[in-house]
């Protein structure tokens, strides 16, 4: 029993503080998250290079790269691959592969190389039941403070939903900015929820003057219009 329990993968939680590392990347050195201070990092590790569905992935992800940054984001790749092994796949997917008309990607994010699985285990992308040997679909959000925000783990087999990576940043910020919380399904523009009132006399005033909402649903959820 204790011997399984030991196998079993540690992983940091939303709102702990993104674990450290230094690593090799295709773009020279990184110090996590001290290098990122100050931006939103979507931190993801993918099982294998030179495979299908981590090819769409990363295509994907360089087509949106520039998305990416208009919203103070940055990229960081991860599989347990070497830096010559990344340089050679990234260089075909250059030149090589075209794919929901997305062609000619160069991408311009760091991908880190990580044989020994030292950031894999910190982060617990390597899943025994899934595989010892490649990291899971993993993502990461982490804020400017280095706190993570949003963990997201898909199968193996699952390539990831990209609209919706974009969709987390742009809620988590509107979030953090305003005050508000985002309901089922939110996009920019819709409404936004208000948070629950802290008194019954400022829920009373909410239902029946609309004070600092636009309208009510019923006592605990008023909601205001994106006004940005």
């Amino acid at each position: 029993m204790e011997e399984k329990e030991a196998m079993q993968p540690t992983m940091p939680l939303i709102g702990d503080k993104a674990p450290t590392f230094k690593a090799v990347t295709t773009q020279g050195m990184v110090n996590f998250p001290q290098d990122y201070k100050g931006k939103w990092v979507i931190l993801f590790s993918h099982p294998a290079d030179f495979t299908p569905v981590c090819t769409t992935e990363f295509m994907a992800f360089a087509s949106m790269h520039d998305e990416f940054q208009a919203l103070n984001t940055e990229l960081l790749g991860l599989s347990v691959d070497s830096l010559h092994s990344h340089i050679a796949w990234l260089r075909t997917i250059e030149e090589k592969i075209e794919f929901k008309g997305m062609k000619n990607l160069k991408v311009r994010f760091p991908l880190i190389e990580d044989i020994r699985m030292d950031v894999s285990k910190k982060y617990g992308m390597i899943q025994p039941s899934q595989s010892n040997t490649q990291a899971v679909r993993a993502v990461f959000v982490v804020d400017p403070k280095g706190i993570i925000r949003t963990i997201l783990y898909y199968q193996l087999s699952t390539g990831r939903n990209f609209d919706e990576i974009k969709r987390i940043i742009l809620a988590l910020q509107k979030t953090d900015a305003e005050g508000v919380a985002t309901p089922a399904d939110w996009r920019p523009g819709d409404d936004l929820i208000v948070p629950p009132a802290s008194t019954t006399e400022i829920a009373r005033k909410r239902m029946e003057e609309a004070e600092d909402v636009d309208y009510c649903l019923d006592w605990f959820m008023c909601l205001r219009k994106d006004k940005k």
